[in-house]
């Protein structure tokens, strides 16, 4: 548990130190670009993920979980050199902006895969929580670090103190492997083609559920990032300001976490059970949505981003990471990865494209969350219909029986 904490915490930090600079820049791309950016970085994904179904099928555990952190390592290798050599910046920052989005959902994805074939579904509702809270450490360390070090050693060498995280979560990911009483099961290649993942998600109702819950609300989640962008452009064109307000928002978001998950998450979803957790999510949206129509503020949109990252992060998160532990191993690395980066980066493009529509249409600042309140209603009802199928998988009682 402890590892996995460290593992967890490793990564977000990492991720968060980079964070402020990718919403930097994509403000200072333009707010009315934001969809070509989300769209751009949904087709690497989609060829991103058939190859990490080869690479999965083909190599043990114990040998891919480091090979994808050692090539994310490398990567950062590269945006430092072209940074410091100030080559093609803009194009650069660009590029950036996309490998970052990739990047996290990648890293984030094969660590809850390895959670899910680490620990069972009673151990993850009592212990995901804690070990969610390794990452909201994490992602409160990260800004902290960069805080502290970016004058003393400028802002492009922080990609070299990310790339040191990422090589210490290597390590934890190795001392998990050393103490599994049972290790022959990481020692084999999961086997099976590069595209099972996409067939497993077509061919479970329980799968394409998961699929769903993810994609509606990582469209409401995107209305919401594109509702942010175009409130902090208007407030300010400060770069300096609106990194400010970016990193604020980061703060708020990591103490508020790391203070549920540390003292209610795990009782909350053993008390009420996976379904109830994950319709917090769903519930936050739409009243926030409501709040936003009416008073389309700065204030408001902090605080809402705030508020439903927490509830994301802190209940709704681990909820949904506990779905995967009743599925087949290959499932838990094939079909939760198409999740992860197919289901969430492709309902960020649509969402993306979705609110640009809306926009062209004529519709206004207080009338395009309403949208959004459509689809954190059915984010809910599907929220509970999961929540009892994976009862079922489990072989467990409802809560509280």
């Amino acid at each position: 548990m402890l590892w996995s904490f460290a593992y967890f915490f490793c990564l977000l930090a990492g991720y968060y130190i980079l964070r402020p600079l990718r919403d930097e820049m994509g403000v200072a791309g333009g707010v009315r670009n934001l969809q070509w950016l989300f769209t751009a970085t949904f087709l690497v994904m989609l060829a991103a993920v058939p190859l990490y179904g080869a690479l999965v099928a083909r190599l043990p555990r114990r040998v891919f979980i480091p090979l994808v952190y050692h090539f994310f390592v490398a990567n950062l290798a590269i945006f430092w050199l072209l940074l410091t050599l100030d080559f093609e910046r803009q194009i650069v920052a660009r590029v950036f902006f996309v490998w970052i989005s990739v990047f996290v959902l990648f890293a984030v994805s094969v660590f809850w895969s390895f959670m899910a074939d680490r620990f069972s579904s009673e151990q993850g509702k009592r212990l995901y929580g804690f070990i969610a809270a390794g990452g909201s450490a994490g992602a409160l360390a990260g800004p902290a670090i960069t805080i502290g070090l970016a004058q003393a050693i400028g802002a492009v060498n922080l990609l070299i103190v990310a790339a040191l995280l990422l090589e210490a979560a290597v390590l934890c990911a190795s001392r998990l492997e050393v103490r599994k009483e049972n290790n022959l099961k990481s020692e084999n290649a999961v086997g099976g083609g590069s595209l099972d993942g996409i067939m497993m998600v077509l061919r479970s109702p329980y799968i394409a559920g998961i699929a769903l819950w993810v994609s509606l609300l990582s469209v409401a989640a995107t209305f919401l990032y594109f509702e942010q962008a175009a409130i902090v452009a208007a407030a300010s064109d400060d770069p300096a300001v609106r990194t400010r307000i970016f990193a604020t928002v980061d703060l708020a978001v990591g103490l508020l976490t790391l203070a549920v998950q540390c003292f209610a998450t795990g009782k909350l979803i053993a008390r009420f059970g996976v379904g109830p957790a994950l319709a917090l999510l769903p519930l936050v949206f739409a009243a926030g949505f409501a709040v936003l129509a009416a008073a389309p503020l700065l204030a408001v949109v902090i605080a809402f981003q705030a508020l439903q990252r927490t509830a994301n992060f802190a209940i709704s998160n681990p909820a949904r990471e506990v779905l995967f532990t009743v599925l087949a191993r290959d499932e838990k690395y094939k079909a939760k990865n198409v999740i992860d980066i197919v289901a969430v980066r492709g309902a960020d493009a649509a969402g993306g494209w979705l609110f640009t529509a809306l926009r062209s249409l004529g519709m206004e600042m207080r009338s395009i969350p309403l949208a959004a309140i459509a689809l954190a209603a059915a984010g809910f009802a599907l929220a509970l219909m999961l929540g009892r199928a994976q009862e079922r998988r489990a072989g467990a009682p409802p809560p509280g029986a």
